[in-house]
């Protein structure tokens, strides 16, 4: 066997073989992962017409190895397949980790994260959806399910595979990390799979179950419903797309939310953590001026300086030019690196803020700047005939999609696949205006409520320009935001004095590597460690989170005191109102404070050890049971009436605290 191989790759053992294009574009590791994948996708789709189920296991593992040693007609194998792609091999090539001999070796692979197997859960449907159909899911948590009881925050995960194919098992080892590495429970979602279930139907899914978990109090897990459950999303891949097109809509029916005291509201998740996610479904060749102004940022150039530097050597690697030109770092905008935005730019009226974006897409391109350059050549020399080149504002720069189509992992026809297969035969979606099917074109007034989301992806990702260019939007529609408020005097309680973008999105791109690196740590040990960091990211998200709680219990409490020792003028408009009721309102707090008497004090909560509170009345502060306070001698009738106002008002305007 030796000596075949030998006599197969004579030229590559003794360098005269040509070098591999892909080799030097990838990491060393990483492109060994990608040659066992390969390896494996060919095998598994020349045995895949085999009817037998144990026959065709046995078979895909027999010529997976074949192809190890024959690396040549695997690439071709899988060139010819992916030329003619169906949903079947999509789904025999990413769920080939659930066939029993590669679980098993996986499994002997793995480290022990936890003691406690999976288990497979479904989620009941809320009222308010059209949908009945329970959702399934698996809940990884190292623990009996009884301890949940005790725990009030959870990851949800939105599993990744084109749309088409994996369900959570495929994601054991980095689910089974989580779980271990976090001691929270990680729910991921086993949502419906097109063709047979086409956008939106998983996306109403993964909108449900949340629903659920808010409403229930996270009683459909096991928790104690005591509390609303905080929780942090992740998603990878076609998951990413799903887990931010959720939070979009939580954050679109919390706006538009009609006031019921049925409906619970839902709250924000308090983060994102997305695995090289999928935001834009619109396949283009070039980037355009809006989405280079995000990429070259003077703020995030640190993070974005490889990434930056490739594109932009693009043309230089065809030509031969040795170095890069004098341009590439001047300002893509109109603003001086010290310069503050105009007023104007910082107030957008609300049909810009509402209308979705797609300058940032792949979308109708080169649409919007294209009038005034073409008309600013024509006055430059209007007897001229001849046509001109467009002034530059950006360096010419291909799109990932189409820099890295040879990608080993995901490719453009993959991609066409995927996004024909979810959409369905009988959607026709606005590509340019669908932000729930392209999530980078959501408008700025969901992004401006948008929770801080961690991003994760291989700089040589064909997927990575969503990423950036969605994290760079982020960035700047928080920051608009934030100037406006500040511009016009408007504090919150998550106000701050300086804005800090890490607070809206980070940015992490690792050199060397693709799409997919936390499938398969196995292959790729490295990626062992960037699950890690996601598990990091996620009990950093809820330590915020409770953090920023703590500080605005406190704040309120302190307003509350304020109140509460306000002069006694500011509050006799509410008990001259109810002068008519003063004898009952006696009688019946006597018999009150005769069966429950309580210390004085100002109104505050009592955290119990499990998580609840009791609320604590306030004694002495409206003065009923006190005659000689009851009353107040007004010098005039324009100062009855004009506290007569106030008393009216102070309760619709927050100026006063009426118990």
């Amino acid at each position: 066997m030796m000596y075949l191989y030998a006599a197969r790759n004579f030229s590559t053992l003794v360098g005269l073989a040509s070098p591999e294009p892909m080799a030097n574009m990838y990491d060393a590791k990483y492109f060994r992962a990608t040659w066992v994948l390969t390896a494996l996708d060919a095998g598994f789709w020349t045995a895949m017409k085999i009817r037998k189920k144990w026959i065709r296991d046995i078979a895909s593992l027999v010529f997976s190895l074949f192809y190890l040693v024959s690396a040549e007609r695997a690439d071709e194998k899988v060139r010819k397949v992916r030329g003619a792609l169906t949903v079947e091999h999509l789904r025999v090539s990413w769920n080939k980790g659930t066939t029993p001999y590669l679980r098993a070796v996986q499994n002997l692979m793995r480290p022990r994260f936890t003691r406690w197997p999976p288990r497979a859960i479904r989620i009941p449907r809320p009222s308010t959806s059209d949908y009945k159909e329970p959702v399934s899911a698996w809940l990884y948590y190292d623990g009996p399910i009884s301890d949940l009881e005790h725990i009030n925050k959870m990851i949800l995960d939105v599993p990744g595979g084109g749309f088409v194919a994996m369900d959570p098992r495929c994601n054991d080892d980095k689910l089974f990390a989580w779980a271990g590495k976090t001691g929270l429970p990680v729910l991921s979602l086993d949502y419906k799979k097109a063709p047979e279930f086409p956008y939106p139907y998983a996306l109403n899914e993964c909108f449900d179950v949340y629903t659920t978990i808010i409403r229930s109090k996270g009683r459909c897990i096991g928790m104690s419903g005591m509390e609303i459950p905080k929780v942090v999303v992740t998603g990878d891949s076609a998951g990413g797309n799903l887990a931010t097109a959720m939070t979009l809509m939580i954050i679109e029916s919390t706006t538009n939310r009609r006031q019921s005291p049925i409906q619970t509201e839902l709250p924000v998740p308090v983060g994102l953590v997305l695995l090289y996610p999928g935001l834009d479904m619109n396949i283009g060749n070039w980037m355009s001026d809006e989405q280079m102004s995000l990429i070259k940022d003077r703020r995030m150039r640190v993070t974005n300086k490889d990434y930056l530097r490739r594109k932009s050597m693009q043309y230089n690697d065809l030509v031969g030019t040795p170095h890069q030109s004098d341009d590439e770092d001047e300002e893509p905008s109109g603003l001086a690196p010290g310069a503050k935005p105009s007023k104007s730019e910082n107030t957008a009226n609300e049909s810009e803020l509402r209308s979705p974006h797609p300058e940032y897409s792949h979308a109708n391109r080169q649409t919007w700047a294209k009038t005034q350059s073409s008309t600013a050549v024509s006055n430059r020399d209007a007897k001229s005939t001849s046509h001109r080149p467009e002034p530059m504002q950006t360096r010419l720069a291909m799109a990932s999609m189409i820099s890295y189509f040879n990608d080993r992992v995901l490719t453009p026809e993959m991609m066409r696949a995927m996004i024909i297969l979810y959409i369905g035969p009988h959607n026709r979606p606005d590509f340019s205006q669908d932000y729930l099917l392209s999530p980078i074109l959501a408008p700025d007034f969901l992004l401006q409520k948008f929770p801080k989301t961690y991003f994760l992806t291989g700089e040589r990702d064909p997927l990575v320009d969503d990423t950036v260019i969605f994290a760079g939007r982020l960035r700047r529609v928080k920051h608009a935001f934030h100037s406006q408020r500040a511009s016009q005097g408007m504090k919150g309680l998550d106000d701050i004095t300086d804005f800090d973008e890490k607070e809206v999105a980070e940015v992490v791109l690792i050199p060397g590597i693709s799409h997919g690196f936390t499938q398969f740590p196995s292959l790729y040990p490295p990626a062992w460690k960037l699950i890690d960091r996601c598990a990091r990211w996620a009990v950093d998200l809820h330590n915020t989170a409770e953090l920023r709680m703590k500080r605005e219990q406190q704040r309120m409490s302190q307003r509350h005191h304020v109140r509460t020792e306000s002069s006694g003028d500011e509050d006799r408009p509410l008990e001259i109102n109810m002068t008519k009721m003063r004898s009952r309102t006696i009688s019946d707090e006597a018999k009150a404070k005769s069966k429950n008497p309580e210390p004085a004090g100002d109104e505050s909560e009592i955290e119990k050890p499990n998580g609840n509170s009791k609320r604590r009345k306030p004694n002495g502060k409206s003065g009923f049971g006190q005659k000689s306070k009851s009353f107040v001698k007004l010098d005039s009738s324009d100062d009855l009436l004009g506290r007569r106002m106030q008393g009216l008002a102070g309760p619709l305007t927050g100026a006063h605290d009426e118990d």
